[in-house]
């Protein structure tokens, strides 16, 4: 398969949706974008009620290895962890099928008040991801502290977004299909095709072998 960025490459970024605890249902922004847009899916986690971490990683690597193309993940709550911990674990090139993330709301897996459910994620992974990402955290999320929430973000080489007083910027926080939320998407995709330009550029006309010679290349020296 060519990677994103080649010279007629028209693939565009896949946007997976991850959900935390228990799922996302039919009022949360997460199942309104994939109504809404054309470029959502999303990723089947399994054992919504009751996450283990192990499975919820090996599920979200198959899901990512088998979408065609640059990948956008939009993650919530418990889904953020499942993302960070993805991230901690594979070593994908930097960039590379993961394009960028957004991950909203992650919660605080390591309070000593952490319900047992969700504590099996902690401790929260401290790896810098392997691609540009954005938090977005609300000042009164009843499952993480805002300053932790900044404290992860920082850790993890993230943009940090606050989203003011939403809760657990979920269905009950009314949002919607979540305009601003859209608009962060939007950046991480348009910086995905920022990334295939660039590509294009360093190599503008060399044969693909040549290009997967010298890809091989980048990565070993980027």
């Amino acid at each position: 398969m060519e990677r994103f960025g080649h010279s007629g490459d028209a693939r565009q970024p896949v946007v997976l949706t991850i959900p935390g605890l228990n799922n996302s249902g039919p009022g949360h922004w997460q199942t309104l974008w994939e109504k809404t847009r054309g470029d959502c899916e999303r990723v089947d986690l399994g054992s919504w009620a009751s996450p283990n971490r192990n499975s919820w990683v090996t599920r979200l690597d198959a899901a990512i290895r088998a979408a065609d193309g640059p990948i956008v993940l939009a993650a919530h709550s418990l889904g953020c962890l499942a993302v960070a911990w993805w991230g901690a674990l594979q070593s994908q090139a930097y960039g590379w099928p993961v394009t960028g993330a957004l991950l909203v709301a992650p919660p605080d897996c390591d309070r000593m008040e952490t319900p047992e459910t969700i504590g099996g994620f902690g401790p929260t992974p401290r790896a810098q991801l392997p691609f540009p990402s954005i938090v977005v955290a609300s000042r009164n999320d009843p499952y993480i502290f805002f300053e932790r929430a900044h404290s992860i973000g920082k850790n993890w080489g993230s943009s940090f977004v606050d989203a003011g007083y939403c809760g657990h910027i979920n269905a009950e926080s009314g949002l919607g299909e979540w305009r601003f939320g859209q608009a962060l998407l939007e950046k991480l995709i348009d910086n995905a095709h920022e990334q295939a330009s660039a590509m294009r550029q360093l190599r503008p006309a060399i044969p693909l072998a040549h290009q997967e010679r010298r890809w091989a290349a980048l990565q070993v020296n980027g």
